[in-house]
């Protein structure tokens, strides 16, 4: 294992593992190589950003026994190889995301960034779309709507929707208690996808 990854998985986890029992909640690290919870290939066809790799299985039999428990799974997105590959991938953590809230039968995929959410213009944080459709997304995707990181979060988003989970949110991390407002409001905060 490469060392970004053992921060990945021995550090960066730990610590979120640690944050969540000290305010009160039950937490478990999980590394996505433990018991087989990720599998991913080598991509063969577009760009492949550093040890990034598409990924490709979950196992979430391994997740809803944490689930049951009452714990919150923490999955460091390490997979390992499909078919006999034996190295192990870092997987970027949206396209993770995605993949579990579908392998997991999820109704929402909160997804966050550094903005409230898609904006029209990128200068104007009162141009947020506060919902739109799947087809819409494709459409603001093509027209230049979104750059940049919010590319990839947004199609991570798409895929989500795609394989089943019924809305996905783009919300601003930067918020204090963000996901807890998209999750327990009516409101809800950022962009719902659906």
């Amino acid at each position: 294992m490469e060392i970004a990854q053992m921060v990945l998985a021995g550090k960066v986890n730990k610590e979120l593992v640690s944050l969540i029992t000290r305010a009160g909640g039950k937490a478990l690290g999980i590394c996505g190589l433990d018991g087989g919870l990720l599998s991913a290939e080598r991509r063969t066809a577009g760009p492949t950003l550093g040890l990034g790799r598409r990924h490709r299985e979950v196992r979430a039999d391994l997740l809803e026994v944490a689930l049951a428990g009452g714990y919150v799974p923490v999955v460091a997105t390490i997979a390992g190889g499909i078919g006999g590959d034996p190295k192990s991938y870092n997987v970027n953590a949206d396209t993770a995301a995605a993949d579990i809230a579908i392998a997991l039968g999820a109704e929402k995929l909160p997804a966050s960034h550094d903005v409230p959410g898609i904006l029209r213009d990128i200068r104007d944080e009162g141009t947020l779309i506060k919902e739109i459709g799947r087809s819409e997304l494709d459409d603001c995707i093509k027209g230049g709507v979104l750059s940049k990181g919010m590319i990839p979060k947004a199609k991570c988003c798409a895929s989500a929707v795609d394989g089943g989970v019924k809305r996905a949110h783009i919300i601003d991390g930067r918020s204090p208690h963000s996901i807890l407002v998209e999750l327990f409001s009516d409101a809800g905060i950022g962009t719902m996808i659906s």
